[in-house]
């Protein structure tokens, strides 16, 4: 009895933990990675730095000098030299610690190493960025933080600048418009393409910018964002009405840089611009970003006359997408598929689009028509992405540089309350103001009273 006293208390507490530690790896690994996961990465790091890069390959001969002091000091062996370790950051997330670069070491063949390196210290990946020449960062990521989105806490907001998602890094992925004017973003049905715009709205509803919609699925994506959209076309034949309108507001402002490049002589060279940023902020245009979902619709004929009216959408399209970074309008292009077979120009307008994004998609063609042209090596990760991970895409841009992102969940009535609630920041354009959407009223009802009224008796 005693034995089994004994046991039932040494064995019960190591079992208990055993199963909590368990539990939480698999409902909850943030936390386990904060409890028990970053102090054995630490310790393995710390234990077998040395031997982990020598078997990687990523150490140098020691200079003579080195050498000699150590023959002069000691008698041990004189062992290769690694990278010299900076100091070990611990994050939410995983670890975070810079290698300088031994003379000779470049950043590839560290990069090269990244998979070696996860599997000596136990960590779900290892990512390398080159902070500066001879330095590069370490970036550690203890668990899969793509399987339960949670964006961070801190993440800087500018303007125009949306976090939409998170990448595989554990670090966020925003939309910049000022550094990716225009974007093309792709998936198949219920692949998370509609919660990636919802973010986007809702990111850029709050800073004061003007945001036009054109949904031709009868506005079901963006109507309940009308009160904070200047513009919402629903259908092509509005569509066709509200890009001239677009072309001429491009037009107007051009003609306001123009007018500002045509000043005295004796005007500073700072005030000299080329684009509306270069503006007085008094004089400066609000930018506007035109939001276009199902793109295919626009350039869906089935008469002559349609054909007609598609050939100018296209035009004015990539007039835009060509012309319109320098007068502060943006475009933001959504669809299932986007290719040649859509008409004349399709090619041309994708040609356009810095940024793209491509969820699950139904056929390799289409992540092709999305990053073939950009990231060829891309393509194959799209077309791995499975029915059960909504929301989750690749991120590629013309550099040629991918990675993989999950837009967390966002419910519809939270981002149409973030427009409702920042209506007042729709701003004043005459040229936009005969597309601006019915935004119905809400009326309040009326409060009971506390305490309810009696009637007066003689």
């Amino acid at each position: 009895m005693t034995d089994i006293a004994t046991l039932l208390e040494v064995g019960g507490p190591v079992a208990a933990l055993g199963g909590g530690a368990a539990y939480a790896r698999a409902k909850h690994p943030g936390i386990y990675w904060s409890t028990v996961g970053l102090p054995m990465s630490t310790a393995r790091l710390l234990s077998s730095y040395g031997s982990v890069m020598e078997a990687c390959g990523l150490t140098v001969a020691p200079s003579r000098l080195r050498v000699l002091a150590v023959k002069a000091t000691t008698r041990r062996e004189v062992r290769p030299v690694p990278p010299r370790r900076g100091i070990i950051r611990p994050t939410m997330t995983g670890l975070r610690l810079r290698l300088r670069l031994a003379p000779g070491q470049e950043p590839a063949d560290v990069a090269a190493s990244a998979e070696r390196l996860r599997h000596a210290w136990g960590v779900h990946a290892v990512y390398v960025t080159t902070i500066k020449p001879g330095v590069v960062e370490l970036r550690l990521v203890g668990f899969d933080v793509l399987r339960k989105v949670r964006m961070p806490r801190k993440v800087a907001a500018d303007f125009l600048k949306a976090p939409v998602a998170l990448r595989e890094d554990a670090t966020p992925f925003v939309r910049d418009y000022r550094t990716v004017p225009h974007g093309l973003t792709l998936g198949a049905t219920l692949s998370g393409k509609s919660m990636y715009l919802r973010h986007l709205v809702a990111g850029l509803a709050r800073q004061p910018v003007a945001l036009v919609g054109i949904d031709c699925k009868r506005g079901v994506e963006l109507a309940p964002f009308a009160p904070r959209l200047s513009a919402l076309a629903t259908d092509p034949d509005q569509a066709a009405e509200l890009l001239p309108a677009h072309i001429r507001e491009m037009e107007d402002r051009y003609d306001l840089i123009k007018a500002r490049q045509g000043i005295a002589p004796a005007t500073p060279d700072e005030e000299v611009t080329s684009d509306i940023w270069g503006l007085p902020e008094h004089e400066r245009p609000v930018p506007l970003v035109l939001l276009v979902d199902e793109v295919a619709e626009l350039f869906l004929v089935a008469t002559k006359k349609e054909e007609e009216r598609r050939d100018e959408m296209v035009t004015q399209l990539i007039r835009l997408a060509q012309l319109g970074r320098a007068a502060g309008i943006y475009l933001e292009v959504c669809g299932q598929r986007f290719g040649a077979e859509l008409g004349k120009g399709a090619t041309m307008l994708r040609a356009q689009l810095t940024g793209r994004v491509c969820h699950r998609v139904n056929d390799e063609a289409s992540a092709k028509m999305a990053l073939g042209d950009i990231a060829p090596e891309a393509v194959s990760a799209a077309c791995a992405i499975a029915p059960e991970q909504p929301g989750l895409a690749i991120a590629g841009d013309t550099s040629g540089g991918w990675s993989r992102i999950r837009t967390p969940y966002l419910p519809l009535a939270d981002a149409a309350k973030t427009c409702h609630a920042s209506a007042h920041l729709v701003p004043d354009m005459p040229a936009l103001k005969p597309f601006r959407p019915n935004v119905p009223v809400r009326l309040v009802e009326p409060l009971a009273p506390v305490v309810k009224p009696r009637p007066v008796t003689d």
